[in-house]
């Protein structure tokens, strides 16, 4: 099982940027708003934010699913990512940056 920030390069934010390009993506610092997802991808007027996790049964950090919810309530994307997932949540992201 690779390393969740091996994961989070080669598998998230790699293959997000050949899936949509021109987009924007960002790590955010997770001390700066604690909770607030790992990357956020940026491409025209939508964002989307993903939170990475090692695996489908890692753990919750406090407030992730707070800001991942409220992403979502706000008309936003915004999920968890892990391995298990990532093929799925990649091509949601995709779809909801390209939306007209």
């Amino acid at each position: 099982m690779k390393k969740e920030n091996k994961f989070q390069q080669d598998d998230v934010i790699s293959k997000i940027k050949e899936m949509v390009p021109g987009c924007i993506v960002m790590k955010n610092d997770p001390t700066y708003i604690q909770g607030i997802p790992d990357i956020t991808v940026i491409k025209g007027a939508r964002c989307a934010l993903l939170e990475v996790k090692r695996s489908a049964n890692a753990s919750h950090r406090p407030n992730q699913d707070y800001y991942v919810k409220l992403i979502r309530n706000q008309g936003g994307y915004a999920s968890f990512v892990y391995p298990e997932n990532v093929d799925t949540v990649l091509n949601e992201t995709k779809h909801f940056l390209e939306q007209e």
